[in-house]
């Protein structure tokens, strides 16, 4: 009994990542200079191609779709910047190397405390209308498939740790069913997706139109994840990352954050669900400690307009939500600790890193480490929750390999 006293006593002292292999599940990568004009023939495409090019008023380099500004090659590369958001880096050279190479990251999560990290984009996530709108279809599609090469590419520095997760080129349900085969094969382990497309002319995701996407992807185990900021429109994300003003950037980027409620109304109200039972949708860059709240929110409204007498095979969306949607948190505390025992099973962890909001210690940054706030969110509460949130449901969730440690 006191062997194990002992050890008890052992296990609690050690460092949360020295005990768990982390999974951090929402980070990004700045996309190259040229992802795009190194993949696809600008011969026949010419400068709708996605490039890069100096902008002399904003002395910035800029991604331009033809004569289109997108955002500044560093606009989403603020870990270790020395200025507060919203100034960020206007050349590639002058982000942190974690951001853009894949080695370097690597070293960096080991001083960070991360052993597994889920990969998102950047420029085709955040700008995937431009993509939709502002070229040939057939071109968006070989933008979308030069992307998933690439991070590929880069997770194949250690496929056991950084996880990419796919874009579909979702203009097209043919396209979109065969990438998310050949993604699958080179290693990607989730689907970047939306629910709202009616906002780009597309049926809503309760159409039967998404069968062939949402019937692949529960059948190859993929689960569907919902970031925010993916699918919105130019005027959504203007305010969360041009705006000068320090009190406009806090207000338009703390909305962000709230933009995946619909997302999951969606997929738990209007059958998705219930349609795919096996199928996973996780809200990403999203917190936590709202998700209780509207999970009691659907079931309270549901009943009281009497849903439940409408559709009777129907499970409560509180019973919907605990089976298939998953949520995440950074820099929550105490919001965590409160909603911990009814999130448990579908709550993980993330970082958001190199992005302004990250947790990203820096000569700019209020951030503790990510090693740190595992410890202050977590500490003292029952060793299966912690074992959890920062590793077991994510590598269920992702099909990981085993850490090797």
């Amino acid at each position: 009994m006191a062997d194990q006293d002992a050890a008890a006593t052992a296990l609690r002292e050690t460092a949360l990542c020295e005990r768990y292999a982390v999974a951090d599940v929402d980070s990004h990568i700045i996309e190259p200079a040229d992802l795009w004009t190194s993949r696809i023939s600008t011969a026949k495409w010419g400068d709708l191609v996605p490039h890069v090019r100096f902008h002399e008023r904003r002395q910035e380099d800029v991604w331009y779709i033809g004569d289109r500004k997108l955002y500044g090659v560093g606009a989403f590369a603020q870990a270790g910047w020395a200025e507060f958001p919203p100034s960020h880096p206007k050349r590639l050279s002058e982000a942190l190397p974690a951001a853009i190479d894949a080695k370097e990251r690597l070293a960096y999560n080991d001083r960070v405390g991360v052993h597994y990290q889920v990969l998102y984009p950047n420029i085709v996530g955040f700008h995937s209308h431009r993509f939709l709108n502002q070229m040939p279809r057939e071109l968006a599609t070989l933008c979308v498939q030069a992307y998933n090469d690439w991070v590929a590419e880069f997770a194949s520095a250690d496929p056991s740790r950084l996880i990419p997760m796919m874009m579909l080129p979702f203009w097209d349900i043919d396209e979109s069913v065969a990438e998310m085969r050949r993604a699958h094969e080179m290693g990607h382990k989730g689907v970047l997706f939306a629910a709202r497309y009616d906002k780009v002319g597309l049926p809503r995701l309760m159409d039967d139109y998404w069968e062939p996407v949402l019937g692949q992807a529960q059948e190859m185990g993929l689960s569907m994840n919902f970031h925010v900021g993916f699918l919105a429109s130019d005027e959504d994300l203007k305010g969360a990352v041009d705006q000068s003003k320090k009190i406009d950037f806090t207000r338009e980027s703390s909305l962000v954050l709230l933009g995946n409620a619909q997302n999951i109304a969606e997929v738990v109200l209007s059958g998705v669900c219930h349609r795919y039972p096996d199928l996973k949708f996780v809200s990403v860059e999203n917190g936590a400690g709202w998700l209780p709240f509207f999970s009691e929110t659907m079931d309270w409204q549901w009943l009281n307009v009497g849903a439940h007498k409408e559709y009777p095979d129907r499970l409560l969306p509180s019973e919907y939500m605990k089976r298939q949607i998953y949520g995440m948190f950074w820099f929550e505390r105490q919001s965590v600790r409160s909603v911990i025992d009814q999130l448990g099973d579908n709550l993980m962890f993330e970082t958001d890193f190199p992005h302004a909001t990250s947790l990203s210690p820096g000569p700019a940054s209020e951030s503790p480490s990510p090693r740190d706030v595992m410890e202050l969110a977590l500490t003292g509460l029952p060793e299966e929750t912690i074992g959890k949130v920062l590793q077991h449901t994510a590598t269920e969730l992702y099909n990981l390999d085993p850490p090797v440690r």
